[in-house]
């Protein structure tokens, strides 16, 4: 598949229902998902906003403010936007109304089978999943210790483990690389229900275990797991740390996606 193909596939299949698929509550409001996560946190997105003039765009922002800040329970929520939406007035917009941007993220989408290879790890580095509650707390903290956010370690575990355990999203999988007695490296795949997607997420790697493959190979791991589900695409947002090793496995980048949040 060319680049455009990859592109139209994630758009198609993924910028719909099956995006707002782990969200408590989801409500459709024009071309938008107004979505809730069970923590609380709103989040927005759209398959295609169209072409509608400035002031049409600005109303959309206004009301889903105004949706977001009369539920209590919400403090912040994610308007997720991408580069290739052709609605260049939007961040500008955004920004007017509280928006901070955060960090820009690649869209990598790949071939499960151009990723599923074998890639070699160094010695005494074993890799696999975990399910407990103590080794993924292990595997939470070690990620937590990554994006030094160790606050989340407690909220994420509960919604991790029931992840993992919902038989209406069979497949998912979380995988760890260990070495001297220590989770090193981590990701996520889950399988996307009623699409040829699965996704890989939370990547992350102990910063003096980098360089050695290892990601890649978990990488490589996780694809295996998407075939066996009878997925035929991977994706991920990529930061510029996974990004080139996501390409040295076979991804492409087809977009980007910029987070706004609005913080009550």
């Amino acid at each position: 598949m060319d680049d455009a193909s990859l592109l139209a596939a994630y758009d198609d299949q993924l910028r719909t229902d099956a995006e707002m698929r782990s969200m408590a509550d989801v409500e459709r409001h024009g071309p938008l998902l107004w979505g809730r996560f069970h923590s609380g946190r709103g989040f927005v997105s759209y398959r295609t906003l169209g072409t509608p003039t400035d002031a049409e765009l600005e109303q959309l922002i206004v009301e889903t403010v105004e949706h977001y800040a009369a539920d209590p329970s919400v403090t912040a929520f994610e308007w997720k936007t991408r580069g290739h939406d052709g609605v260049p007035a939007l961040a500008e917009l955004l920004r007017k109304h509280r928006f901070v941007a955060e960090e820009v993220e690649s869209v990598m989408v790949g071939e499960a089978t151009s990723i599923a290879t074998d890639v070699p790890v160094p010695e005494g580095v074993s890799l696999h999943t975990v399910t407990s509650a103590e080794d993924v707390r292990a595997m939470l903290t070690m990620q937590a210790s990554v994006f030094d956010d160790p606050e989340t370690v407690s909220e994420r575990l509960e919604s991790t483990l029931d992840r993992i355990n919902d038989p209406d999203t069979p497949g998912v999988e979380l995988w760890v690389a260990e070495a001297e007695g220590r989770v090193i490296s981590a990701g996520r795949i889950e399988p996307v229900p009623g699409t040829d997607f699965a996704g890989i997420w939370g990547g992350a790697t102990l910063p003096e275990w980098r360089g050695r493959g290892i990601y890649r190979a978990l990488t490589a791991k996780r694809a295996q797991t998407a075939l066996r589900a009878g997925k035929t695409l991977i994706n991920s947002d990529s930061t510029e740390f996974s990004r080139p090793i996501l390409e040295r496995s076979g991804f492409r980048r087809v977009t980007t996606t910029t987070p706004y949040i609005w913080q009550r």
